[in-house]
């Protein structure tokens, strides 16, 4: 009988992976924090609905990418395929819709889409992202995209960012009118031809070579902005000026979902092969009223952890580990309670058996750890520790009194 594997584009997380994993996560969280968002977890588990009348029927996600099913109880579920529309779904249920002022919410967790396997991009893969609402002024769209670049800039991620703006309900009607007038004089792949009837602006989106030479003259939505739209997208850009953040505007960039209007942005990097987004978002201002709520302003975006682990495990500092280990029967009781202080500020692996020099320092390079500190009938009589860096290999004798002091 043949091991069970697991399932084609889904992988564990262990190990330095693991490591990795959570330094990431850790380290957005505390950035975020810092801009006033607070943790949500929501379920895995959605109506299917809840997509398809938040990211659309003519994205790909809902198109061909859903792992969707009907469950035991007869009702039409799918996993979550991204993070936005659950966390709308909460916003909406608790009313938050109806209080008014300003709420900031961050997550991260798996989602799933059905599609090729590569690097970077899994079946099950992981997101971490905010979403603000009740914020109209275009300071919010700038506040976002300067605490992404903050945590690029912790990882010691380069970038290019590409931004975009998709017009509002005054401007875009007139604009789709233009570019379907356009795109039907064109020869496009099926897909762009299902689009031109569900959402023409997806069109522009489309990854074939082919499409993209037809569209090169299509119609640019930034010359059909309204005054309001216009003057926004002016002062976000005089904004990221004022602030050194550099950008290009890309007029074609109109994310994979539906839901986005006004502000669009893409981060982007090429140090994972082609130039591949690594974070991205924008404004959404209609889609909690699509969803049944008030109207409210809002903005956010979402980073795939997959890539941009990718680019920071070279990068990635090695954690600190001190092994404490006991030699002498007498000495647990002091090996213990060291333990247990010195994880308030590292991580610390130990071995509560007594052992021998030799097997404790086996122990602590098999664990990867850094340092090494023993206690035996000797360092007791003496009231010492030994002590050894095991990436320097220096090592040295020291009173327990002083160990203490270099607990903090």
């Amino acid at each position: 009988m043949a091991n069970i594997q697991a399932l084609r584009g889904m992988k564990d997380i262990v190990d330095d992976d693991s490591k990795l994993f959570n330094y990431f996560i850790e380290n957005c969280t505390t950035i975020v924090k810092r801009y006033g968002y607070n943790y949500i977890e929501t379920p895995i588990l959605e109506e299917t609905a809840l997509f398809k009348r938040s990211v659309g029927e003519s994205s790909d996600i809902v198109g061909k990418e859903m792992y969707q099913f009907v469950d035991k109880g007869k009702n039409d579920v799918c996993l979550r395929p991204e993070g936005t529309a659950g966390v709308v779904r909460y916003f909406i249920q608790n009313k938050k819709d109806k209080a008014g002022g300003s709420t900031k919410i961050f997550y991260h967790g798996p989602m799933f889409r059905y599609e090729r396997p590569q690097k970077g991009r899994l079946r099950e893969f992981h997101q971490f992202g905010c979403e603000s609402f009740g914020q109209t002024s275009v300071y919010e769209d700038a506040t976002i995209i300067l605490m992404i670049d903050e945590i690029l800039n912790f990882f010691g991620i380069k970038y290019k960012l590409l931004l975009n703006s998709l017009g509002c309900k005054e401007c875009m009607p007139k604009y789709k009118e233009d570019l379907v007038g356009h795109l039907k004089n064109l020869t496009l792949c099926e897909d762009c031809n299902r689009r031109i009837e569900l959402n023409p602006i997806r069109v522009l989106d489309c990854k074939n070579e082919a499409c993209q030479k037809e569209l090169q003259n299509a119609p640019k939505i930034t010359n059909s902005l309204c005054t309001n739209c216009s003057d926004d997208f002016n002062q976000l850009k005089s904004i990221l000026d004022y602030n050194n953040i550099s950008y290009s505007v890309d007029s074609n960039l109109v994310r994979g979902l539906d839901y986005y209007t006004k502000t669009a942005f893409e981060f982007v990097s090429d140090e994972i092969g082609a130039q591949s987004a690594i974070a991205g978002g924008g404004r959404y201002d209609r889609l909690v009223e699509f969803l049944g709520g008030k109207s409210t302003p809002a903005i956010g975006f979402a980073m795939g952890i997959e890539r941009l682990l990718e680019l920071i495990k070279p990068k990635f500092t090695t954690q600190e580990i001190l092994y404490i280990g006991s030699m002498d029967e007498a000495a647990n009781n002091l090996v213990f309670s060291l333990v247990n202080k010195k994880r308030k500020y590292i991580k610390v692996i130990t071995d509560y058996k007594v052992r021998s020099f030799s097997k404790h320092l086996n122990n602590a390079t098999k664990s990867k750890a850094t340092s090494i500190a023993l206690i035996g009938e000797n360092e007791l009589k003496n009231n010492t520790i030994w002590i050894k860096d095991l990436d320097s290999k220096e090592e040295q004798s020291i009173t327990i009194e002083e160990f203490f002091k270099i607990l903090i």
